[in-house]
């Protein structure tokens, strides 16, 4: 009888240790990059932040692409998917979130299986 023990190993991307680990990198890193650039996916804003004048939505927008404050508090997954600000005296919120390509149904987690991040 031959039994295989995978070995610890360090993933090359992400340098994770652990698989779960890696794959929250790699969820992490797919979320920094959908928030900085806002390619790949959808942006989509409340009928609230959709009325305010463009200026105030463009600001935002950079708010959330510059947005570094992550913490155990507001990311206790370390999935970089959530964040909040404030501008103009107001609270804004900002969410990523995966769904199928029809924007119909959430999206596990398994990033391998196309989605579409909003």
């Amino acid at each position: 009888m031959i039994a295989r023990i995978a070995a610890p190993a360090t993933c090359p991307h992400t340098r994770a240790k652990t698989r779960e680990k890696a794959m929250t990198n790699r969820i992490a890193l797919l979320n920094d990059d959908f928030r900085r650039h806002f390619r790949g996916g959808k942006i989509m804003m409340t009928p609230g932040v959709e009325a305010l004048p463009d200026c105030v939505k463009a600001e935002a927008l950079v708010q959330v692409a510059n947005f570094s404050g992550f913490t155990e508090d507001n990311d206790p997954y370390d999935e970089h998917d959530f964040g909040s600000f404030n501008l103009l005296g107001r609270r804004f919120l900002w969410k990523i979130d995966y769904y199928d390509k029809e924007c119909e149904f959430g999206a596990d987690s398994d990033l391998f299986r196309p989605g579409i991040p909003t």
